[in-house]
């Protein structure tokens, strides 16, 4: 059975930084893109970072460009999401996922992945 579970959430105050981790166990996905989401209460989930399955190209929505960094350790089966200067709209559950697909250009995409994690709460407060 594939699973991707997700660790590193917790409380943080403004300004601070938290890694989450997302380990793969059933498979490897070292040749799986891999991707993290978020959601927000009362909001759609959305793309927040994605990796290749090479580690070579990464991709970023635009709110977290410059404070997020997703790397990924295929010996391990993990890939990262750094967070440094949060913000409280940063506030939501994140999720990692895994997709099958090769194509780079649709990788902020939610349907194109085919595994997800159970998600780990994020909270920054002010």
């Amino acid at each position: 059975q594939v699973q991707l579970a997700e660790s590193g959430g917790g409380v943080v105050q403004a300004g601070g930084s938290l890694r989450l981790s997302c380990t793969a166990s059933g498979r490897s996905f070292s040749r799986n893109g891999m991707g993290w989401f978020r959601q927000a209460p009362g909001k759609e989930r959305e793309f927040v970072a994605g990796v290749s399955w090479s580690g070579g190209t990464t991709y970023y929505a635009d709110s977290v460009k410059g404070r997020f960094t997703i790397s990924r350790d295929n010996a391990k089966n993990t890939v990262y999401l750094q967070m440094n200067s949060l913000k409280p709209e940063d506030t939501a559950v994140y999720y990692c996922a895994a997709r099958t697909t090769a194509v780079m250009l649709t990788m902020t995409m939610a349907t194109t992945y085919e595994y997800w994690g159970q998600g780990t709460q994020v909270t920054v407060s002010t």
